[in-house]
């Protein structure tokens, strides 16, 4: 029973190092210092800027696109969903351009 109890105690004691389920130690620490930054752009990063700002000034939605095919949400996973939405802005964007191209000409 006391050796039991003891065992318990020491599972739950921690050490030095931190304990995650992202790891142990230094991956702890480069996941916070990652998250703790703060997104460029307004703080909305620049996919999402790119994606609002697309309405007004479409070409920043081919930019994002460019940013996003080239992996640059590698150094930040946030960017992720937004340089997403702005690929899509583009393509919905190069669809309908086309439509009207023909839609004009024919």
């Amino acid at each position: 029973m006391e050796t039991d109890k003891k065992e318990m105690q020491q599972e739950h004691q921690t050490d030095e190092r931190q304990c995650s389920l992202l790891g142990m130690g230094s991956h702890v620490s480069h996941f916070e210092d990652l998250y703790c930054k703060t997104l460029p752009c307004f703080g909305c990063g620049i996919g999402w800027f790119c994606f609002v700002a697309g309405f007004i000034f479409p070409p920043l939605w081919y930019y994002a696109t460019i940013l996003y095919l080239g992996s640059y949400y590698l150094k930040d996973p946030r960017e992720r969903e937004g340089l997403a939405a702005s690929a899509i802005a583009a393509l919905i964007c190069s669809v309908m351009v086309l439509i009207l191209t023909i839609a004009v000409f024919l």
